[in-house]
C-alpha cells in the first residue's frame, strides 16, 4: 500500500469493493473506518446505483481483491457512469500485475498487447494463438488457476519454440516467476495451480 492510497481510503466517504471481506481486513491493518459497499463483478451492475448515490455525497474509492480495478476485475461500467454524471475519475497507482510481469520477462518488441483472460474453450484459444503467432510484440496475458495448466499445453502445441514468462502470486506472500517454453515451464510448475497467474508470451 502505498502513503498516498492509504490517504485517499482514509478521506473517502464511501469505499466500494468487490469483497467487503477482503477489503475490510486490509482497511483494519491501517485502523481505516468507512461505509463498504459490495461492488462484485457477477452483479457489477445491480451495486452501480449505490455506489452512484454515494458519489453525490462526496470522493468514492473503487477497490478490488488482485489487481488494479477495471483491468479485468470490476470496475469499467463505474467509471463510464461517473464520467458520465459529471465526476471526475482519478487513479490511485498500485501493485499491477500486467507491468510487473512485463517487467521482469525480458522481451523486446515495440511495445505489447494485453488480452484480459485466455479464451477458455480450446478452439477459441487455439484460435487465439495462431493469431498472435506472427505478433513481434509480447502479449500479456490472465489465467485462472484452474486452467493454467491447460492452456500452458495448448501453448506448448501451438507455439513450442516461443519463451514464455509465467508469474503467480505478484508482489504477494507466495510470489512465483518461471521462465522457458510453455511444456518447460508446465514441468516446473507442477501441480502449484493456487493463486492469480499472469503470463507473457514472448514476440515472434
Amino acid at each position: 500500500m502505498t502513503a498516498r492510497a492509504l490517504r485517499v481510503l482514509g478521506e473517502v466517504v464511501a469505499i466500494a469493493a468487490e469483497d467487503t471481506r477482503v477489503t475490510s481486513h486490509l482497511l483494519a491493518r491501517h485502523g481505516i473506518r468507512k461505509p463498504l459497499i459490495s461492488y462484485r463483478a457477477p452483479v457489477e451492475r445491480r451495486g452501480l446505483p449505490r455506489v452512484m448515490s454515494a458519489l453525490d455525497e462526496g470522493d468514492v474509492a473503487l477497490v478490488s481483491d488482485a489487481g488494479t480495478p477495471t483491468l479485468s476485475d470490476p470496475g469499467q461500467a463505474l467509471v463510464t457512469a461517473a464520467w458520465a454524471a459529471g465526476h471526475t475519475v482519478v487513479p490511485v497507482p498500485g501493485p499491477s500485475s500486467v507491468t510487473a510481469a512485463l517487467s521482469i520477462a525480458g522481451y523486446g518488441g515495440s511495445g505489447f498487447a494485453f488480452v484480459g483472460y485466455l479464451p477458455r474453450k480450446p478452439g477459441e484459444m487455439r484460435s487465439f494463438l495462431a493469431a498472435i503467432a506472427g505478433d513481434r510484440r509480447p502479449t500479456v496475458a490472465f489465467e485462472s488457476p484452474f486452467r493454467v495448466r491447460k492452456s500452458l499445453a495448448l501453448i506448448a502445441e501451438e507455439l513450442p519454440d516461443r519463451s514464455i514468462t509465467v508469474t503467480r502470486e505478484l508482489t504477494k506472500l507466495h510470489e512465483e516467476v518461471l521462465r522457458g517454453t510453455a511444456s518447460e515451464v508446465l514441468a516446473a510448475l507442477g501441480e502449484r495451480n493456487r493463486g492469480e497467474f499472469t503470463l507473457v508470451i514472448s514476440g515472434a
